[in-house]
């Protein structure tokens, strides 16, 4: 009972002090994601401002002839010239078939190979009844998108040309590409905004296959001072990184309770903000503030979001822990996280050892992306240093091995949600709101869609998939305590009601409309 005391009045504390400044948070991690070599730029989505931001999706006219390619898809000439005049790939060999000379052909080789004529004519005959069903499905799963469009159905839209795109129906998908860049806008609603990255994705991923070069993806790095006030206003205005930071430092706030040398590991280290109350509440600890070495995995994004070194988050929080009287050392690693070894960490006897991975480990490549399975790896690692608190935050959704059309749809639920509950927080007016989505979420939806191998690094994964690594790893769990619980509802109260929080095996998920979003749990 003593001891619940003691860390109920810590926890308290650690979550009270405000957050001095934002992170380079590993969601959204800000990763310099190549694709055909250049950024994603404004001047993509300045195409879509002159779509409706405010009333229903606008649905464009009946193109002026249609018609059907051999296999049912449709073909709008003047849709599609104008699609190619706006930059976008068009692959002008998708749209001729010699339906006539392959018929030939057929007959040909059948008569070859059968020799008798009547034989010929019946197989020739199922094949042109097949021929025929196809060409009726082909035209009814058309008038199915027609209608899609004419009711505004976005999201129908969008995963049928993501489908068509993997079934590499290349005029359906240029068709369906043209159609919805009149659809989405980056400055309308949740839905139409979302549906403008998602797009420029599967652009992107179409030119990848080789249809064409795509050469304006990305744009020039905004300024380092520019992306990290990006970066903190997505941090004011949604609670998921003050969630993962609080429950993540509440869990090693109570492992740590009677410890008088504490180590802790953090492997995305970023600017650093989330120790800054951890260090607040540990100086206030009864009996006095353990002595404290912080070690920081970092790597070249976060560097050039704070515009410096690991020195500079070494400074800082050195003068932090030196006003509130806490001994404190820190040593920075500047390599990424995948490359970490045993020395890297530089463990010393005599400390209680805790190990944060915050918004990270999914960008760990896996056993489907390389043999040598760096996710794996990495906690077995860990494990042999025997760590009294592990804290795991990861997003609660399944983007690592997901075939592309499931992803792709798992990809439009996940960030619909994180979208509307923007919406719900910063004015659609807002002249950073655009900014805020572009540089901290596009990215990485563009990645999740258009990458594959090793250059898709955004791959998340569900809890139940977390846990299994972990414990195959060897670890066990660390049920977070019910004051950590009692801590983040307090931190909800100042969000929208729309925000869930669900306690469910020992571990905590934030959700917005009861979809759970961010999921946190602590192991040992």
């Amino acid at each position: 009972m003593r001891a619940t005391e003691r860390h109920g009045s810590v926890s308290h504390k650690f979550v009270e002090q405000p957050v001095e400044a934002p992170e380079s948070y590993g969601f959204p991690s800000i990763h310099n994601v190549a694709i055909q070599g250049e950024h994603l730029s404004p001047h993509n989505f300045e195409q879509y401002e002159s779509s409706s931001a405010t009333s229903k999706y606008h649905v464009p006219s009946s193109p002026s002839s249609l018609s059907f390619s051999a296999n049912g898809s449709p073909t709008s000439q003047p849709d599609l010239q104008s699609y190619q005049s706006s930059g976008s790939p068009l692959n002008q060999s998708c749209l001729t078939n010699d339906v006539g000379g392959l018929s030939h052909k057929i007959r040909e080789l059948e008569s070859l190979l059968l020799g008798n004529e009547s034989d010929v004519l019946d197989i020739y005959g199922i094949t042109s009844q097949v021929k025929h069903n196809q060409d009726l499905s082909g035209e009814q799963n058309w008038k199915q998108m027609m209608e899609m469009i004419s009711r505004g159905d976005l999201k129908e839209v969008l995963c049928a040309c993501a489908e068509a795109l993997a079934e590499n129906d290349m005029s359906t998908t240029e068709w369906l590409m043209s159609n919805l860049r009149q659809m989405v806008s980056v400055s309308g609603e949740p839905v139409q905004r979302l549906g403008a990255y998602m797009l420029e994705g599967l652009v992107a991923r179409l030119a990848s296959t080789g249809s064409c070069i795509y050469a304006s993806l990305r744009c020039k790095e905004p300024a380092s001072a520019e992306l990290l006030s990006y970066m903190h206003i997505l941090y004011e205005i949604c609670p998921y990184f003050k969630f993962g930071y609080m429950s993540a430092n509440g869990a090693i706030a109570e492992a740590m309770k009677d410890e008088s040398r504490v180590h802790i590991i953090d492997f995305q280290i970023a600017q650093g903000s989330q120790w800054i109350t951890l260090i607040q509440a540990l100086a206030s600890r009864p009996g006095g503030p353990p002595h404290i070495r912080l070690t920081g995995i970092d790597d070249s994004t976060s560097a050039y979001a704070r515009g410096g070194g690991l020195d500079l988050v070494g400074k800082r929080l050195s003068r932090l822990a030196e006003s509130y009287k806490v001994p404190f050392e820190f040593h920075g690693a500047g390599i990424s996280a995948s490359e970490v070894q045993l020395e890297d960490l530089a463990v010393q006897t005599g400390e209680a050892l805790a190990v944060n991975f915050a918004f990270t480990l999914h960008h760990m490549p896996d056993e489907s992306v390389s043999i040598e399975n760096h996710r794996d790896r990495l906690l077995r690692v860990v494990k042999s240093l025997s760590p009294m608190v592990v804290t795991l935050v990861e997003q609660e959704s399944n983007t690592n091995t997901a075939p592309f059309c499931p992803r792709f749809a798992e990809a439009f639920s996940y960030y619909g949600a994180i979208f509307d509950s923007i919406d719900a927080a910063l004015p659609r007016e807002h002249k950073e709101r655009i900014n805020v989505e572009q540089h901290c979420l596009a990215r990485e939806i563009v990645n999740i869609i258009a990458c594959e191998g090793v250059e898709r690094v955004e791959r998340t994964e569900l809890l139940s998939k977390w846990r299994s690594r972990f414990m195959m790893a060897g670890f066990s769990p660390y049920p977070l305590s019910s004051i950590i619980n009692a801590t983040i509802k307090t931190l909800l109260q100042s969000y929208s009601e729309k925000y869930t929080l669900e306690e469910r095996d020992g571990a905590l998920y934030l959700g917005w409309k009861n979809q759970a979003l961010v999921a946190s749990c602590a192991w040992r």
